[in-house]
């Protein structure tokens, strides 16, 4: 996507700009959380500390990582979701054999903590009157609809549109054809947590009132050692408690399945851009073999970073994961969301009006972060505190605004600029997608310019002792080379983005069949 970038409006700050970000978005929003979730599930099942459980997860998780490269992210990921898919079909199908769906509409609203009961004087631990709904108050509720239909919108068109980790696997597609259609499958799959996992979070609250919805400092320290609440062990709760022995451990397989997917496919796609989007700017004349290396480095330094991190995700957002990771890519990824949408639609967006924009919307959302960090929502029953912009903008009314203000900028300083000639910009807009004619580059990077085979192929030839083969075979910085001449006709039928007849009519029927299913479970909940 950085490269995107580059080609789109030259140069080569707004390029590194986004591959910095990317990194920061990956360990605050992906690796920190992940590892978290991962270490809480470990210390539930197994009592182990939650850094002995976290160091555990990622020495797990880095081995096939490091030694398989992208083409182990892809085909560990794929056997994972089937693995995943089944067992927490399972686990519904426990839970709602525990607490059937009609009397979980009911037995929820009575899931009230003891200590509540025992204080009638208190607000804390009754469960929220719109728990089944979608669309809730736009003022005063927790995830407010206007927040919901626009401000998520936002951050998912940044993830599932522009984020490294997902647009990777797009590329690596064969064809158009393909890529749509893991996309189109992708969607279906994204229904399913409603039904995997909300409604069984929900009866874990049923079943275990006292834990799950413990309303003062001291029960939560005594269920999950956490003073600001529990909630984020309801699913790990309910696979210890509800199944069965064997497949309690089945169970346990697929979340640590999930988490270390994730992970894999998070290393991968960071050192991807650290190697390419800013090591090769820091050293052009870089060899194959050392790009391979610093991108494992890099995975080990962000694994460590993330680590340090975790107590302020503890700690963020009343110690709701779901809250942290929407507030944070509220407050970052609205700028990317903005200029992407911006490059795609309009070709006279040029690379002073890309730059600036993200430079405001960056400025504009780390002052709302820091104060969030700053100014910690208070507690139940305690007076906010907190000035009027963290206590009464909510992070989904705050992504909204800064996607607005990026939007505005970009095009405002784009207008006052000179344009990019139209021969630069073939294939890269909507309106251009279709051209077949040859495209100039606005600039050459550094990296490109640089030409290291001859090194390489004196390196080649030398005599490589036994541990620099196991080296080599270990990270996958072997010498051996993959033929690289193809001729113009099988590079154009790569790069094409045409489809055939049947294939288009299928995906649309997929994807209209998706969009319908999506709008009846939205009305049906809203």
């Amino acid at each position: 996507m950085p490269e995107y970038l580059r080609k789109r409006f030259g140069g080569q700050r707004v390029r590194v700009y986004l591959a910095c970000l990317a990194l920061l978005l990956s360990v605050l929003t992906k690796v920190s959380v992940d590892m978290y979730a991962g270490a809480l599930f470990i210390q539930q099942a197994l009592g182990w500390n939650l850094y002995v459980a976290i160091v555990s997860l990622l020495l797990i998780t880095a081995v096939y990582t490091v030694a398989g490269g992208l083409a182990a992210v892809i085909y560990t990921d794929a056997l994972q979701t089937l693995i995943m898919v089944v067992g927490s079909a399972i686990l519904m199908g426990l839970s709602f054999a525990e607490v059937p769906y009609s009397e979980l509409q009911v037995k929820y609203f009575q899931a009230i903590p003891n200590t509540t009961l025992e204080n009638p004087e208190t607000s804390c631990g009754y469960p929220r009157e719109d728990a089944f709904h979608i669309f809730r108050d736009p003022l005063n509720s927790d995830l407010p609809w206007p927040g919901m239909v626009f401000g998520i919108t936002i951050s998912s068109i940044w993830y599932w549109c522009t984020d490294q980790v997902i647009v990777q696997r797009a590329l690596a597609a064969k064809n158009l054809s393909h890529a749509k259609g893991g996309c189109v499958f992708a969607g279906f799959l994204k229904i399913l947590p409603l039904f995997l996992i909300v409604f069984p979070g929900m009866i874990s609250r049923v079943l275990f009132v006292d834990q799950v919805a413990c309303a003062t400092a001291d029960t939560c320290m005594d269920a999950c050692e956490s003073e600001v609440g529990c909630t984020n062990i309801a699913f790990p709760l309910l696979v210890l408690e509800v199944m069965p022995v064997g497949l309690r451990g089945l169970m346990i397989a697929v979340m640590l399945s999930a988490l270390m997917s994730s992970l894999t496919s998070i290393f991968n796609s960071s050192s991807t851009i650290f190697t390419i989007d800013i090591w090769r700017r820091i050293r052009p004349r870089a060899s194959e073999a050392e790009l391979m290396i610093i991108g494992r480095i890099f995975i080990l330094v962000m694994c460590v970073i993330s680590i340090l991190w975790i107590p302020i995700i503890q700690a963020a957002q009343g110690g709701r994961l779901f809250d942290y990771i929407q507030s944070i890519t509220s407050y970052l990824a609205p700028p990317i969301c903005a200029v992407f949408i911006l490059a795609v639609a309009w070709w006279r967006i040029n690379e002073q009006g890309a730059f600036w924009g993200l430079m405001c919307g960056l400025l504009v959302g780390l002052i709302r972060m820091i104060l969030d960090f700053v100014y910690l929502a208070p507690g139940c029953d305690e007076e906010d505190e907190r000035p009027s912009v963290v206590a009464d903008v909510h992070y989904l009314y705050f992504g909204i605004l800064l996607f607005g203000i990026t939007g505005i900028v970009t095009i405002v300083v784009s207008l006052m600029t000179q344009q990019i000639d139209k021969k630069f910009l073939v294939r890269l807009t909507w309106s251009t997608r279709f051209e077949t004619a040859e495209r100039e580059e606005i600039s050459v990077s550094e990296h490109e310019m640089e030409e290291t085979n001859e090194k390489e192929d004196d390196y080649a030839e030398e005599e490589t002792s036994f541990p620099r083969k196991v080296l080599d075979w270990f990270c996958g910085t072997g010498n051996k080379r993959q033929a690289v001449d193809e001729d113009q006709t099988s590079f154009t039928k790569d790069t094409s983005i045409k489809e055939g007849h049947r294939e288009k009519i299928i995906l649309n029927i997929g994807a209209v069949a998706l969009m319908c299913t999506s709008v009846f479970f939205w009305a049906y909940y809203g």
